[in-house]
């Protein structure tokens, strides 16, 4: 259970530097649009991840306990990325499709990459070994 809130803490950094990236992007770029809709979907993205992590430590300790399980947020995660695309239909001189489509998958990415990550911090470095 710590480990899943340790993974949460890293991936909630690295989600937070991104969304840093994107603030300084809209700040000083002319693509204001594109950065903003980035935002747009890395921030329900975000919103997503903490979604998944709360549901999953519910999952572990209804596991642990041998209760029954519910669910693991889909349907939340959903409702959110069709908030992101209801957004951006009612507002299309702000945001744009495809930059909040990319937004909503950031959450996904950033898994992703800290898997890796974690694979070459518990191999010490050691490459070619198992």
């Amino acid at each position: 259970m710590e480990e899943l809130q340790q993974m949460f803490q890293r991936q909630r950094k690295y989600m937070f530097y991104l969304l840093s990236v994107y603030t300084l992007g809209w700040g000083f770029t002319q693509y204001k649009i594109i950065f903003s809709s980035l935002i747009l979907g890395t921030t329900i993205s975000f919103y997503g991840l903490w979604i998944l992590t709360r549901k999953t430590g519910h999952f572990v300790q209804a596991i642990i306990e041998g209760e029954k399980v519910r669910s693991l947020g889909t349907f939340s995660r959903m409702a959110a990325a069709g908030l992101a695309v209801l957004i951006v239909i009612r507002y299309p001189h702000y945001f744009s499709t495809i930059p909040v489509v990319l937004g909503l998958m950031t959450s996904y990415f950033v898994i992703i990459i800290d898997y890796f990550f974690g694979k070459i911090r518990k191999s010490d470095g050691k490459r070619g070994e198992y």
